[in-house]
C-alpha cells in the first residue's frame, strides 16, 4: 500500500478532508491505523494516490449528548468507552465491549469509526451498536463546497465482509445512539480463550427494556462472526417482545436465534461449532436476564 502513495495529507478541518476524498485516485483514510497498517502490509488495501490522516480533525473527536442522542465521534478511541461518564451512564453495553476489545495498547489507538468502516463480521463493537439501534452519520461535499450529511441505520450500512455503503467521497463522522426512554437491560458475550485479544468466533449483544411486570420491550439481539455481516436475530426478538422471560422461553428463543445465523467454517471455528456456541450462550444470556 505505502509504495503506491503519492502524497500524504493531514487536514485539520472536515472540509479539507472531504475535498481530498474527491481526488482523481481517491484516498486511503487513516485514523487509528490498527486495522489499516496490518492490512496494508498484507496487500489487502486497494491502492490509492493519497494517504489521508484524519486524526487531527477536532470535529470528529469526542462523545456528547445532543438532546436524546448519544453522539460518538468517529475518532473516539475504544478506550474512551471504558471511562467516559456519558457512555457509562447511557450506553454501558459499550463500556463492557471495550473491556473485551484487544489489548490496552490497541484500545488507546483504535477508533470507533475505523472499527465500523472496517466492516469485519467479527468487529467487536458492531453487535453492541446494532443492539443499541445505532446509526452512522456520513459527510460529503456538495457542488458549492458546502458539507452535506446523511444518516443510515448501522444495520443497513454493511454490504458484506469488509464492505459498506459509504461512497468513496464520503467520510463517516459519527455514530449516533438514541437514548432509551427507560434503562436498558444489557448483556455482552465474546467467545475466545483470551476473550479480549482473540478475534471471536461468536459475539452476542442483548438489549431490552423491562417493565414493572417483567415484560420485555424494544428487544434487540445481535450477533457477530456468524454471518457475512453483523446481524440482528429478528425472529428471536419478535418471540421475546412483550413477554416475561423464563427458562423455557430462553431455550426457545436461543433455538430460533441459532437458526437465523449463517456461520461458515474457517480457521477459528467450524460452522457447526459456531451455531452450537451461539445457541448455548444465547440461552445462558437470556436465562441470566430472567434470573436477575
Amino acid at each position: 500500500m505505502m509504495e503506491s502513495v503519492e502524497r500524504y495529507l493531514a487536514p485539520t478541518t472536515l472540509q479539507q478532508a472531504l475535498a481530498a476524498l474527491g481526488g482523481p485516485r481517491g484516498a486511503t483514510v487513516l485514523a487509528g491505523g490498527t486495522d489499516l497498517m496490518p492490512q496494508g502490509r498484507a496487500g489487502r488495501v486497494p491502492a490509492a494516490g493519497t494517504l489521508l490522516n484524519i486524526r487531527h480533525i477536532a470535529a470528529l473527536e469526542g462523545i456528547a449528548l445532543e438532546g436524546g442522542t448519544l453522539v460518538l465521534g468517529a475518532l473516539a478511541r475504544i478506550a474512551d468507552f471504558e471511562r467516559d461518564a456519558l457512555v457509562r451512564a447511557h450506553a454501558p453495553l459499550l463500556a463492557e465491549v471495550a473491556d473485551h476489545f484487544a489489548s490496552p495498547q490497541v484500545r488507546n489507538a483504535a477508533t470507533l469509526g475505523g472499527n465500523v468502516c472496517n466492516a469485519s463480521p467479527a468487529g467487536d463493537t458492531l453487535p453492541a451498536l446494532l443492539a443499541l439501534d445505532a446509526e452512522v452519520e456520513l459527510a460529503s461535499l456538495g457542488s458549492a463546497g458546502a458539507i452535506r450529511t446523511r444518516r443510515l441505520p448501522l444495520e443497513a450500512f454493511f454490504a458484506g465482509p469488509g464492505r459498506t455503503r459509504r461512497e468513496p467521497h464520503e467520510l463517516l463522522t459519527a455514530v449516533r445512539v438514541q437514548l432509551a426512554p427507560a434503562p436498558r437491560v444489557t448483556r455482552f458475550f465474546k467467545a475466545g480463550t483470551r476473550p479480549a485479544l482473540d478475534i471471536s468466533p461468536v459475539a452476542i449483544a442483548f438489549a431490552a427494556q423491562r417493565d414493572a411486570q417483567g415484560r420485555l420491550g424494544a428487544v434487540r439481539l445481535a450477533f457477530g462472526a456468524v454471518g457475512p455481516t453483523p446481524l440482528r436475530a429478528r425472529q428471536a426478538e419478535a418471540l421475546l417482545e412483550g413477554r416475561r422471560l423464563d427458562g423455557a422461553l430462553a431455550l426457545e428463543a436461543a433455538q430460533v436465534a441459532a437458526g437465523e445465523a449463517a456461520p461458515i467454517d474457517d480457521v477459528r471455528a467450524s460452522a457447526w461449532y459456531r451455531r452450537e456456541l451461539l445457541r448455548n450462550m444465547t440461552r445462558r444470556i437470556l436465562t441470566d436476564v430472567a434470573e436477575h
